[in-house]
């Protein structure tokens, strides 16, 4: 018949076998992926929420955290031990028979905290309200992840958008050069205007190639901050056209456009509604009251070394000594008591902790006043520009618009010969600037739409 060690040895085995068998994905991973025909903004924020690595951290430190609960924890609940010792010994220094040289003895012990000053329970607080803090820290932190990849996300379609412009005005340089080109033939112009015509297409070619890096840079920042792997990376990139090899991401779905109604919008977010709303949601401030609080009871953990600790304690033991190891022959009996400890006098070392924890809590204070001008000015340098950049919206509009039918104006102009070729490039100048600067102010309006509502703690609308 099987004893019970090989019983228990054969079960542990099999549970082992089943674990390898089926093995878990790596902490942090997650099996969402990129591989999509086109990246969406709610996909890059959601894939963010997963991936990305400050995001992680914050959560290990969660789980930290609720380790150090289990440890607190455990001063409050019993605790069971299992004790044994087995001995030998040569005859000639047996006490007593030269026979009695084997010993043995195994007993097991149970213990319970009945009082220590209250040090024990602040521990346990203290260590809960640790917890909550970490996850305050965890929300504060996807709060700036989401803004980044919203920010990056509005800028990769910002460079996008820069790099349609600047095609846009090669494509009516060239076509100005093939008119000038035609007129030169028929002879209605000089060779000095098909000159200047061919310069500017040449200087336009350079900020076309700018806009282009500056498109693959900011995909590259994206990426970062999404936390795209480069195995992902190295997938995508041969899965995809020749086209698209050169960026690491899929293409960016939809274009730059404004999020609601500019005037509507800085109306409904008043500057005071905005300072009101921050001190009530932002983690950061929840997170320094609770890290306070945590303070609070970590300075009646260190004062309870002035006073006793008190532990009621159950034991069992089972011994034997001589000749004979048998079961049979043992000696067994309990033990039950209480014991308590005081430290008269610690050398002061519970004077430095009381020190320690008082200081901390003091400054834990004086980061929350810290934090909260801090978030009172972020909330008006946001308010102030996203007020800025709703007029910039507005203005913007207007110039493209006047721009555009400058350039239309000119060219009639310059086809009835009341024009120089100069005024038709000086308007093209001009209107591939007043594009460039409505989508700047579009970028720019929707960052500081989203700055306000991160300021504000505002959830995001896509999440």
């Amino acid at each position: 018949m099987l004893s019970r060690f090989s019983i228990l040895c054969a079960v542990t085995a099999l549970f082992a076998s089943l674990a390898l068998a089926q093995p878990s994905p790596p902490s942090g991973q997650s099996t969402a992926s990129l591989a999509t025909p086109t990246l969406t903004l709610p996909d890059a924020l959601r894939y963010a929420i997963e991936h990305n690595p400050a995001i992680a951290q914050a959560r290990e430190r969660i789980r930290e955290q609720q380790g150090v609960v289990l440890e607190v924890r455990a001063q409050q609940i019993p605790n069971l031990a299992l004790s044994g010792d087995i001995s030998a010994n040569d005859r000639d220094l047996s006490a007593g028979s030269p026979a009695q040289n084997r010993n043995w003895g195994m007993g097991v012990v149970a213990s319970q905290l009945l009082y220590s000053g209250g040090g024990a329970l602040a521990s346990s607080r203290s260590a809960r309200l640790a917890v909550q803090a970490a996850e305050l820290e965890l929300q504060a932190i996807v709060n700036e992840a989401l803004l980044s990849v919203r920010t990056l996300f509005y800028g990769a379609l910002l460079a996008k958008e820069q790099v349609a412009v600047q095609e846009e005005n090669l494509k009516l340089l060239e076509e100005q050069l093939k008119d000038v080109q035609s007129r030169f033939a028929a002879g209605s112009v000089s060779n000095f205007e098909v000159l200047r015509a061919q310069v500017a297409l040449a200087n336009g070619q350079p900020d076309l190639i700018t806009a282009r890096n500056d498109y693959r840079l900011a995909i590259e920042e994206l990426r970062r901050a999404l936390g795209v792997p480069r195995a992902a990376t190295s997938a995508l990139a041969s899965a995809a056209t020749p086209a698209q090899a050169a960026t690491s991401l899929p293409p960016l779905a939809g274009e730059l456009a404004l999020e609601g109604t500019p005037a509507q919008t800085v109306d409904e977010a008043s500057l005071m509604a905005s300072l009101s709303a921050a001190r009530a949601n932002r983690p950061e401030l929840q997170r320094l009251s609770k890290l306070a609080q945590a303070g609070e009871n970590q300075v009646v953990a260190a004062r309870s070394g002035y006073l006793p600790r008190l532990s009621a304690f159950g034991r069992y033991d089972w011994q034997r000594g001589g000749p004979s190891t048998g079961w049979s022959d043992r000696r067994d009996g309990w033990t039950a008591g209480l014991q308590t400890q005081w430290a008269v006098f610690d050398g002061r070392a519970t004077a430095g902790r009381s020190a320690q924890a008082k200081s901390r809590l003091v400054q834990t204070r004086l980061a929350l006043e810290e934090t909260e001008l801090a978030i009172d000015v972020e909330v008006r340098r946001a308010h102030s520009s996203l007020t800025e950049a709703s007029e910039l919206v507005s203005a913007s509009a207007k110039v493209v618009e006047q721009a555009d039918e400058a350039l239309r104006l000119a060219r009639v102009r310059y086809a009835a010969g009341t024009a120089t070729q100069l005024d038709v490039l000086t308007s093209q100048v001009e209107l591939t600037r007043a594009r460039l600067n409505q989508w700047q102010s579009v970028y720019r309006y929707n960052v500081a739409l989203a700055a306000l509502r991160q300021a504000t703690g505002t959830p995001d609308p896509l999440i």
